[in-house]
């Protein structure tokens, strides 16, 4: 039932944002995006209807230096690698967390975000501030994301999730123990919701880089690398930063 109420989600704001999930476009004046919007305050659905959002400004900012347009294509995490490799979309941009298995198998750009993880509990939960501590413990995490790896690493059991307000009922309902995720999503969830049922409950004690990713061997991201720099020298990833978090998380 819930991925039945994912899907519709997704075909909700294709329709609402006039946004097509069709295969890669061969118009080079098109850039195709994969991304979840689902995941606030870096790719989600607002007020208008339209997507909005962190990566999302970023990436239009790109696509702004390559003199290109871009066609977003929502997609559920999970199958987002899936939906680069096959074709879908030309480039994801969703916080994807840099590390070796995704460097051999994708092309990375330079990172243009700069976070920690952390662990989120129940308010009243005592006895898990560390990763040993989430050992035989439950997780509930996207299979296939950074996180997932991370808290299957520490020992614990992972529940798998289509994203982290999912990881959060679960947690609210008593179902898992913990969910890792990173600091900036979880303020993000905290600022908007008041929610005081759960708490951060330590930190993972990692420092991640977030990149775009593109198939392996694609001269395109040498493009968006080249693109990143400018906007990084003129100021716009500071000025898109400051706008979703308050700080530079770009550098």
């Amino acid at each position: 039932m819930r991925r039945k109420l994912f899907a519709a989600a997704m075909l909700a704001i294709v329709a609402a944002t006039g946004l097509s999930a069709c295969g890669s476009s061969e118009d080079p004046s098109v850039l195709k995006v994969g991304t979840e919007g689902t995941y606030a305050p870096f790719s989600f659905q607002g007020s208008d209807g339209k997507l909005t959002g962190y990566d999302i400004e970023v990436v239009q900012a790109v696509a702004g230096k390559l003199g290109k347009k871009v066609e977003f294509v929502p997609t559920p995490w999970d199958a987002i690698f899936a939906g680069l490799e096959s074709k879908r979309f030309d480039l994801v941009a969703n916080q994807v967390t840099v590390n070796a298995d995704r460097q051999n198998k994708y092309a990375l750009s330079q990172p243009y975000t700069t976070s920690e993880g952390v662990i989120v509990t129940k308010s009243d939960t005592n006895g898990i501030t560390t990763l040993a501590d989430l050992k035989d413990k439950t997780c509930a995490q996207s299979a296939t994301s950074n996180w997932g790896k991370v808290a299957a690493g520490a020992g614990a059991k992972v529940e798998a999730v289509e994203g982290f307000v999912q990881a959060i009922q679960l947690l609210k309902n008593g179902r898992v123990d913990a969910t890792l995720n990173d600091t900036l999503a979880v303020a993000e969830y905290t600022k908007k919701t008041g929610d005081t049922g759960v708490k951060v409950a330590g930190k993972t004690g990692e420092t991640s880089k977030q990149a775009f990713a593109a198939r392996k061997g694609d001269a395109l991201i040498t493009d968006v690398d080249k693109a990143l720099e400018q906007l990084r020298a003129d100021g716009t990833l500071a000025k898109i930063s400051d706008k979703y978090f308050g700080t530079d998380v770009s550098k």
